[in-house]
C-alpha cells in the first residue's frame, strides 16, 4: 500500500536528493511539493523544486508558500548552498510548469480532500507553510496521518547558532506552533541526521550509474561537502533532508524516542533551540518521536537503489 505524502521544501541540495528519493520510491505518492523560503528566497526555492522535478522524469504538482517566516525576518544560507540554492551541476531552465495558487491553501485543500488520516506532510524546510495550514485551518490537523520532519537538534547543538539548527532558526514560532499542534510527529535532527555522512566511494558509485540523476546528486554533494568538512572537519557531509523520506520507505533504519520537545523564541542566546527532554526531566507529555540513530550503510544503499532507477 502506497503511503500519501506532500513535500515541503526549500531546496537546497539536500532537500533535491529527498525528492528524488521520494519520486523514485513506489511505496510513496507524492501528492504534490509545496515550497517555502529558507535555504535561499521562495522563487529561487521554487525553482530548485521544478528544476529537480524535471531531472526526475515524473510528473507531479509543485505550489509556491510564504516567502518570509510568521513573525521574523528572512534568514538565507546561501554560503552553505551557493547562489542558487542547487550550486553544483547546471540543470538549465525549468521545463516543469508551476501550479498556480497557494501553497497553504494546497495543503488545506489536499488535506480536507483525501480521506483523514491517509496524508503524510513531508517538512524539510522551515515550518511556516505547515503552521500557516494549521493557524488557518484547525480542521486539518486531526486529518494528518503523520508529520516527518527534518529540524532540530539537541545532543548535537545548533549548525546556525550554537544551539539552533536551521530550518527552526528560521522560524522559529512555526516550529513551536507545529510542535503544539497534537499531530502524530517524527522528528529528524542533527543528532541523526550528522551521522548520514557521504562517502567517496558512494559518490564514485552515483556517478557510474551513468545517468544524468546520478551525476546531479554526485554533483550537489560535492558542492556542499565542501563546506561541512571544513565547518566539522569531517570525511563526508550529512545528507539532512533524505533521511525523512528513508524513514517513511524503510524505518527499522532508524531508531529513537519518544519525548516531549519545545522551541525556544524568546532566548538572547538560544532563539530557535530545540529543547528535547531526552531523560523525561520536565514533565511534559511526550508530543514527538525523536530520532537519534541510523543504519548509516544502509541507509545511502537505499539511496543508490533508487536514484539508479531514476534514468
Amino acid at each position: 500500500m502506497t503511503r500519501k505524502i506532500i513535500i515541503d521544501t526549500d531546496p537546497g541540495q539536500d532537500d533535491a536528493v529527498a525528492i528524488l528519493l521520494a519520486l523514485a520510491s513506489p511505496e510513496l505518492e507524492v501528492l504534490g511539493i509545496t515550497t517555502v523560503a529558507g535555504n535561499v528566497p521562495l522563487a529561487l526555492t521554487t525553482r530548485n523544486a521544478q528544476l529537480t522535478v524535471g531531472l526526475s522524469g515524473r510528473e507531479v504538482p509543485i505550489v509556491a508558500g510564504r516567502d518570509r517566516p510568521l513573525n521574523r525576518p528572512l534568514v538565507t544560507a546561501e554560503y552553505v548552498h551557493g547562489q542558487t540554492g542547487l550550486d553544483g551541476i547546471d540543470l538549465g531552465v525549468p521545463q516543469v510548469p508551476l501550479n498556480p495558487g497557494d501553497g497553504v491553501d494546497f495543503i488545506i485543500d489536499t488535506l480536507r480532500r483525501e480521506p483523514e488520516g491517509t496524508v503524510t506532510l513531508v517538512p524539510i524546510g522551515p515550518l511556516t507553510n505547515i503552521a500557516a495550514a494549521f493557524e488557518r485551518a484547525p480542521d486539518i490537523v486531526a486529518r494528518v496521518q503523520q508529520v516527518v520532519l527534518m529540524g532540530g537538534g539537541y545532543f548535537e547543538g545548533g549548525n546556525v547558532t550554537p544551539a539552533a539548527e536551521f530550518n527552526i532558526y528560521v522560524d522559529p514560532e512555526a516550529a513551536a506552533l507545529v510542535l503544539a499542534s497534537g499531530v502524530d510527529l517524527v522528528m529528524m535532527p542533527l543528532d541523526v541526521t550528522h551521522k548520514a555522512l557521504t562517502s567517496a566511494d558512494w559518490l564514485a558509485g552515483l556517478r557510474a550509474l551513468g545517468t544524468r540523476a546520478g551525476e546531479a546528486v554526485a554533483s550537489w554533494t560535492d558542492f556542499f561537502e565542501r563546506y561541512d568538512r571544513e565547518k566539522y572537519g569531517s570525511a563526508g557531509a550529512p545528507l539532512h533532508d533524505p533521511c525523512t523520506i528513508a524513514y517513511l520507505i524503510r524505518p527499522e533504519l532508524f531508531s529513537g524516542r519518544r519525548i516531549n520537545v519545545e522551541i525556544e523564541t524568546e532566548g538572547r542566546y538560544t532563539t530557535g533551540m530545540t529543547v528535547a527532554d531526552w531523560w523525561g526531566v520536565s514533565g511534559r507529555a511526550p508530543n514527538a518521536l525523536f530520532i537519534r540513530d541510523i543504519d548509516r550503510d544502509g541507509f545511502f544503499d537505499l539511496l543508490t537503489e533508487r536514484i539508479a532507477t531514476l534514468d
